[in-house]
């Protein structure tokens, strides 16, 4: 099995199958190392604290980073609701949304691991 297409779509006659989406579950994580890599460069503006943006933006607004990250990540979930409810007319594609709202939910288990690392649960 193999990727192929601009949208990276798989082709053979096995969709659907374990090892297919065992191939696919790889390539998404490849996507989203691509994702959070930009992204640290993007928003973080610190090597050091992968969360700096949610650091920031938690300061400026008094709020915990995790409940910035959850602000970031409604909007991907909302459009991931609104493609399953029939609208696929989205300024990002239903792929991007998800690759996006599953790179959030690997930084708010970093955030919760950095907070047990602190002593708080």
């Amino acid at each position: 099995m193999h990727w192929s297409g601009e949208q990276g779509r798989m082709t053979g006659n096995e969709v659907g199958s374990r090892e297919w989406m065992a191939a696919l579950m790889d390539q998404i994580f490849d996507e989203c190392r691509e994702v959070r890599g930009a992204g640290q460069k993007e928003y973080a503006h610190d090597e050091g604290n992968a969360f700096g943006n949610f650091d920031r933006t938690g300061a400026e607004l008094d709020l915990p980073p995790e409940k910035v990250l959850w602000i970031f990540l409604r909007k991907h979930l909302d459009g991931v609701k609104a493609h399953i409810n029939g609208h696929v007319s989205q300024r990002e594609d239903v792929a991007g949304r998800i690759k996006d709202a599953i790179t959030y939910l690997c930084l708010l288990r970093g955030l919760v691991e950095r907070q047990r690392a602190r002593g708080a649960s």
